[in-house]
């Protein structure tokens, strides 16, 4: 039998807790560590933290980032959104010669808005002979990975419209309190300004699509706008009361030469009616794809990465995107 692929957590928070309890469901991969820094998790079984039902695992939780140390062929990587963040984190995890997925959202495609940071993660990942790679749901999957793909089936592509709507109601209360559910419009507005609500991404997104279909885009622009609940709304979490955001309305647009190329839009917010997924392509042909339902954002997050492991062990050594993997479903059973 081929070895088991090694596996380090970096981050056990409400997602990382998801991963690794995705990673142990997978016969090809031993979870040999993980690492966070609350002392609240710090010295506890990793399984107890994870909420499993098979916990413990015998696996302790440390908060020195020297278990990297360990020789794990891959890094699961869930600490926060923003790249300045955790770029040390990351060059840890390469210096070890560990394979790096991270749900880093800036890290899904970060050659624009971060070029300096995007080239030294590139030199250093090559310098030690691995790959990187950011990726979820969102980025690094509905509103850019499935965009391409379906652009597969065009001769050509003039303009891009996605809408993504998602029922926060039914989401973890991170994902609530991110989106500014409960709050007055005048502490939605001012936790904007702050940068503390904001859907990470979309202009990740944008970029992704428009350079894999060769769209010249000299400006992309952003608007974020509360939606206010006409009447109370209970979560499982908290309360919505009416006339308060009940979440985010997002709006980003990548523009060329003054004309619209593509569009992005995202409503996120508890009570939302209908949770689904439109992806349309204006061209030859004309194409839309609708997913009724949308796409389950903490259950997809957790598969696309634990689905991308095989993948970036696999690539070249560099930082990666997901539009450059051949992304598809990790069986359970290890293979021989």
């Amino acid at each position: 039998m081929r070895k088991k692929i090694r596996a380090i957590q970096y981050g056990v928070g409400p997602i990382g807790a998801s991963l690794v309890r995705l990673m142990r469901e997978k016969q090809a991969i031993e979870v040999i560590g993980a690492i966070d820094t609350d002392p609240a998790k710090a010295g506890r079984d990793l399984g107890e933290v994870a909420g499993a039902s098979n916990a413990p695992w015998g696996i302790q939780i440390s908060a020195d980032p020297d278990i990297l140390d360990e020789a794990a062929d891959v890094v699961v990587h869930s600490t926060s959104s923003h790249l300045p963040a955790v770029v040390d984190q990351l060059s840890a995890c390469l210096a070890a010669e560990s394979c790096v997925v991270s749900t880093c959202e800036e890290l899904a495609y970060p050659y624009r808005k971060y070029p300096d940071l995007a080239a030294k993660l590139d030199k250093e990942a090559k310098s030690w002979g691995v790959a990187l790679v950011g990726t979820g749901v969102n980025p690094g999957f509905v509103m850019d990975k499935l965009v391409l793909t379906l652009g597969a089936a065009a001769q050509r592509v003039d303009s891009v419209r996605v809408t993504r709507i998602v029922d926060a109601s039914k989401r973890r209360l991170p994902l609530q309190r991110k989106v500014g559910a409960g709050l007055s419009p005048e502490e939605f507005k001012e936790q904007v300004a702050a940068g503390t609500i904001k859907h990470h991404g979309l202009a990740e997104s944008i970029a992704m699509v428009a350079d894999g279909f060769g769209f010249e885009i000299d400006e992309i622009t952003e608007t974020v706008e509360p939606v206010i609940a006409r009447e109370a709304f209970r979560t499982e979490f908290l309360e919505v009361p009416g006339g308060r955001a009940a979440g985010v309305h997002q709006i980003a647009r990548g523009v060329s030469g003054g004309r619209e190329r593509i569009y992005m839009e995202l409503q996120m917010y508890a009570g939302a009616p209908e949770s689904n997924d439109t992806i349309e392509l204006r061209g030859e042909p004309n194409l839309v794809l609708r997913i009724p339902g949308g796409t389950h954002g903490d259950i997809a997050t957790a598969a696309l990465v634990v689905n991308a492991i095989p993948a970036i062990l696999a690539a070249p050594a560099g930082l990666k995107t997901s539009r450059d993997l051949p992304l598809c479903f990790f069986a359970p059973a290890a293979k021989p």
